[in-house]
């Protein structure tokens, strides 16, 4: 078995009333694939890195959400929200008419799979959380957020209605690149700026070498879903022993002392769950993907394994035990890494 490829995906587009959900859908479309949902001012881009080292029996299905990416925007007057987007994992499911999903998200992509997992674990065979577990837990700061969020809103509003008749200011790919690493706090660096460029940025019709952003403003106001820790506690109650990987950026907070109690919970109630950490800030699994895929396979390959017919059954692997057939697996991994590092 091989590993998937950035150039063998197929574009999807699936309706929903205000236009049409993005996606990318990577290697295997003939069985349900893992739904990657990116983080907040991302898009789909930002599983580059990462879909090259994964195993190419099971497809991934990147999608962009509203307003993000090449998907549509919402309508005017209508405001982004963390709730609202975790109806987007159901409505790609009555897409394709899937009776289970298997989840990976980053960031507020994660926090939408936790929520979603809470509310529906009887759908969900799978979770991959990347460096992020829960929803912002309730305080008195985000009552400024939600205040500035307001006026702020009404502006992005009033610049879509100009842009609409004149194009946005435009500039150059280096200002771009800069811009947006400085909008994750270096988390994503310049030179890793282009995996999320290419899905956000529109060229201009009047400076032939300048760019503009073309994802709508209004994103970067939306309402959050603030907890507080006796419902985070349920919420991880309810997902029982539900497969669950988080993953953690050594050098980022997202995931900090307030999700201990999470933690603790699904550890003790939940043996198929698994926290590790990886060098790297928030966007690890963009900066440093190696490691953090040398924890994803074994997870996928032990919990989504690939059909019956393509392992041999005579094979020294039908008499391995469950801690050797893991260890092959892990060296399935890193025989398919340092071929993939020769290219």
């Amino acid at each position: 078995m091989g590993t998937l490829s950035l150039s063998d995906y197929e574009d999807v587009h699936i309706w929903a009333p205000w236009g049409h959900i993005s996606g990318r859908w990577y290697g295997n479309r003939t069985e349900r694939p893992i739904l990657a949902i990116h983080g907040w001012l991302d898009n789909l881009g930002t599983f580059d890195t990462l879909i090259p080292l994964l195993p190419d029996y099971l497809g991934v299905l990147c999608i962009d959400l509203p307003g993000h990416g090449c998907s549509s925007r919402l309508p005017p007057g209508m405001r982004y929200s963390v709730a609202d987007y975790v109806l987007i994992i159901a409505r790609v499911m009555k897409e394709y008419k899937w009776p289970r999903v298997s989840l990976m998200g980053h960031s507020m992509g994660g926090v939408i799979c936790y929520l979603y997992t809470a509310l529906a674990p009887h759908t969900v065979d799978m979770v991959i959380a990347l460096d992020i577990l829960l929803p912002p837990m309730e305080s008195p700061r985000l009552l400024s957020n939600w205040s500035t969020f307001l006026d702020k809103h009404l502006v992005e509003e009033e610049r879509s209605e100009q842009g609409a008749m004149h194009e946005p200011p435009s500039y150059t790919l280096s200002q771009l690149r800069s811009v947006l690493s400085k909008g994750t706090f270096e988390s994503v660096p310049q030179e890793s700026a282009h995996h999320l460029l290419y899905r956000s940025v529109s060229k201009s019709l009047l400076y032939p070498e300048r760019y503009y952003f073309s994802k709508d403003g209004r994103v970067k106001y939306y309402v959050l879903f603030p907890i507080n820790p006796g419902l985070a506690a349920e919420m991880a109650r309810r997902i029982k022993r539900k497969p669950y990987l988080v993953i953690k950026g050594s050098d980022s907070s997202f995931i900090n002392s307030s999700s201990q109690e999470v933690i603790s919970i699904l550890k003790s109630q939940n043996p198929h769950f698994e926290i590790h950490e990886v060098s790297g800030a928030h966007h690890v699994h963009l900066t440093n993907p190696e490691p953090v895929a040398k924890y994803i396979v074994p997870f996928l390959r032990h919990h989504r394994p690939p059909p019956v017919a393509s392992w041999s059954l005579v094979s020294d692997d039908a008499a391995l035990s469950k801690k050797e057939r893991r260890r092959a697996q892990e060296r399935f991994f890193s025989r398919n890494l340092k071929r993939l590092s020769k290219l």
